[in-house]
């Protein structure tokens, strides 16, 4: 018996391999496959599957896709005496058939089903019926006594659809399409968004990644996964290989004139040709840290892609995963802030940006102000609805304070900074650069340039750990300096936030924490929870709403405890509730958290719920319908720590999850007036994909 953690890849057959028989001793059958379609150049309306009859040696469309990519079921010629003519377009479109009213997804594994009854048709999307045709007035006397045999065969690739079939079954009478569709999903391997670090993307949905020489070229990280098509990951001992392509042709990029391959991995910094070290999966998910060494520019500005394969399964398509297209820059002449937007802003009001959880989905930059020699530090206006208590207010007063009397200090070295960037050569740009590296605060306490470069390169635990070991000495003018100098020398503006906020997260934790625990190791869970919603609502300067039950035992499952929480459990959830509480603070957030009708955000609530949420009767709700969360996998100092996610169905009746960067919104809206600030609420909703608020199913399942 083959084990469980082995692809088999028997049961995946191409399209146009495909060839089923039914035997027709009745009309009523019901028949239900996965397919696959490969997004090419096909022209539509193209056939996937045509029945072919036993007495005849005509043939018709089964199932096909009209000009507007919609799925047809038409086996009205089956009933009939005479098969219509294929040749005849004008009889096949007037041949009764059922169809779907949403274009139908290609590059994704969908399940189809078909039910033929005497007095009925219905085309299944899914496990959910999605277009069905009564037999009721249709004229019986014409029906066929029956074929006695029909033969199913998937389109030619010489017609131009090309895809893959999986599980194709006739079902039993009493077996069920629904049954079908939810017993042995077929995998797919696609790359997790929501994972991506240190990647600018553009307004046209190109990514910009700084590559080259060894001095310059920056790490940045993506995550594959391998789940089944109903989104559940699969834990199969594969290993997973990256390679650069051209975006255009799909051919492998040439190594650089030093000879050095074009795509690189870090192992424990060290760097290999990516080639050569394919990662293994865990739990479903492989993780990689690259580095791209040759430039667009090297290559006639052509644009790179990578690609995921597992080598053992090089020719499956669905077991290929690949970037969006990238633009492999230099480093920036002036420092970068890579926002993300879903659209260019106008002058009048800032666009929402948004990084995917799930493939496919378009985001856009905001260009950068070029008018201004220093990079915005991203003020807010703190004016609230209700006026909050004075230690609420200064969690933002005090950043924007610091940040204030810096303006003069920090506006010469930017100035130096733009010469560094105008530099002839990377390496007198280096060596400027490092002569100025140093931090040094007007108290004389200095941050080397060593600690710098440590965040810059490490993962997140490092991170956290530096910024424990920093901000026990450090003021708050150290650490906005630390930030600056960070997301100058990384080229990412994202970073700032969460270093700005070290000190009061670590400080007011450590306070938290003395006084729940009055020096025991363990304390009971039922007893902490009031110390913390009323942290919460301090720092979320919110008196007028609390937490509740389901926040709660969301916050004991990020924490990883259960009857009693030790010191450890009560710093994970910490580093993920304070950024949270600060990001409510904010006056935007502040109104929409505190509104009760409608309810913006319901709570802390999971990916799988959210998704849950959107679910109607019969599939997914309207296109357009979108819920508010925090994601719960990003905690202190992970740049989207205390961000809000949008996740909504999308016009391809599919989910999206888009993060919001919140920081851009608030420094766009510099200079405006409270009255002419746009709030959040209008901003979401002008956005093309959402049109309505959905609502929230929190799960009342303990931890």
């Amino acid at each position: 018996m083959m084990g469980t953690n082995v692809i088999n890849t028997k049961d995946y057959t191409l399209l146009e391999d495909f060839r089923m028989e039914i035997e027709l001793n009745a009309w009523n059958f019901s028949f239900s496959f996965w397919v696959y379609l490969i997004d090419s150049t096909t022209a539509f309306p193209a056939t996937i599957i045509n029945q072919v009859y036993s007495n005849t040696t005509s043939s018709s469309p089964f199932i096909a896709l009209n000009e507007n990519k919609l799925m047809t079921l038409s086996p009205m010629s089956l009933l009939q005496k005479e098969a219509p003519d294929p040749s005849n377009s004008t009889l096949l479109t007037e041949a009764s058939h059922a169809s779907i009213e949403n274009e139908f997804p290609l590059e994704n594994w969908v399940h189809v089903g078909c039910g033929v009854f005497t007095d009925v048709f219905r085309l299944h999307i899914n496990g959910e019926i999605v277009g069905e045709w009564s037999l009721s007035s249709f004229n019986k006397d014409s029906m066929s006594n029956g074929f006695g045999k029909i033969t199913l065969v998937g389109a030619s690739g010489d017609d131009g659809l090309q895809g893959y079939v999986y599980d194709a079954e006739v079902l039993t009478l009493s077996s069920s399409i629904k049954d079908h569709y939810s017993k042995d999903p077929p995998l797919q391997l696609c790359i997790d968004d929501s994972s991506t670090s240190d990647i600018e993307e553009g307004i046209d949905g190109i990514w910009s990644i700084v590559g080259g020489k060894a001095s310059c070229r920056r790490i940045f990280s993506v995550d594959v996964v391998l789940s089944n098509a109903v989104s559940q990951a699969m834990d199969k001992e594969v290993e997973v290989v990256a390679s650069l392509l051209y975006a255009d042709s799909g051919f492998p990029v040439e190594k650089t004139s030093d000879d050095e391959a074009p795509l690189l991995i870090s192992y424990d910094g060290i760097e290999f040709a990516a080639s050569d070290r394919p990662s293994k999966l865990l739990h479903g998910r492989a993780s990689f840290k690259l580095k791209i060494s040759q430039l667009s520019s090297k290559c006639d500005n052509r644009l790179f892609r990578i690609k995921f394969e597992m080598p053992e399964f090089g020719g499956f398509q669905f077991l290929q995963a690949f970037s969006h297209p990238i633009r492999c820059i230099s480093r920036s002449r002036n420092p970068r802030t890579p926002f993300h937007t879903w659209k260019r802003p106008t002058s009048a009001s800032c666009s929402l940006n948004g990084s995917s959880e799930l493939k496919h989905n378009s985001v856009h930059a905001v260009k950068p102000n070029t008018s201004s020699k220093r990079v915005k530090m991203g003020q807010e206006n703190k004016t609230t609805v209700e006026q909050p208590d004075e230690e609420c207010n200064s969690h933002a007063w005090t950043a924007n304070q610091v940040e204030n009397e810096l303006r003069s200090k920090l506006e010469g070295s930017s100035d130096n900074l733009e010469e560094v960037g105008n530099s002839t050569s990377d390496s007198e740009s280096t060596e400027e650069r490092d002569s100025d590296v140093k931090v040094v605060s007007s108290s004389g306490h200095s941050i080397s340039d060593l600690a710098i470069f440590k965040y810059c390169l490490g993962g997140l635990t490092d991170r956290a750990l530096l910024l424990k070991e920093v901000a026990t000495s450090a003021s708050e003018e150290d650490l906005l300096r630390l930030a600056h100098e960070v997301s100058l020398y990384s080229g990412c503006y994202h970073h700032r936030h969460q270093i700005m906020i070290a000190k009061r997260l670590i400080m007011e934790g450590t306070k938290v924490w003395n006084s729940i625990a009055q020096n025991n190791h363990a304390v009971h869970w039922e007893t902490v929870v009031f110390e913390i919603e009323e942290q919460f609502m301090k720092i979320a300067c919110c008196s007028s709403r609390s937490l509740m039950e389901q926040d709660f035992e969301l916050l004991r499952r990020i924490a990883g405890c259960h009857e009693y929480i030790a010191q450890e459990n009560f710093e994970k959830m910490w580093c993920w509730l304070y950024p949270v509480a600060f990001t409510l603070s904010r006056e935007w957030i502040n109104t929409m958290w505190n509104s009760k009708s409608p309810k913006w955000i319901e709570g802390f609530i999971t990916k799988e719920e959210a998704e849950l949420s959107l679910q109607g009767p019969r599939g997914l709700q309207e296109p357009g319908t979108f819920i508010l969360r925090f994601p719960t996998s990003r905690s202190w100092p992970h740049p989207d720590a205390g961000s809000l996610i949008v996740t909504y169905v999308g016009s391809d009746y599919t989910v999206h999850h888009r993060l919001l960067r919140l920081d851009h919104i608030y420094s766009c809206q510099e200079g405006q007036t409270q009255t002419n600030m746009k709030p959040l609420q209008e901003m979401l909703l002008a956005e093309p994909e959402l049109s309505r608020l959905g609502r929230t199913i929190r799960s009342k399942q303990p931890c």
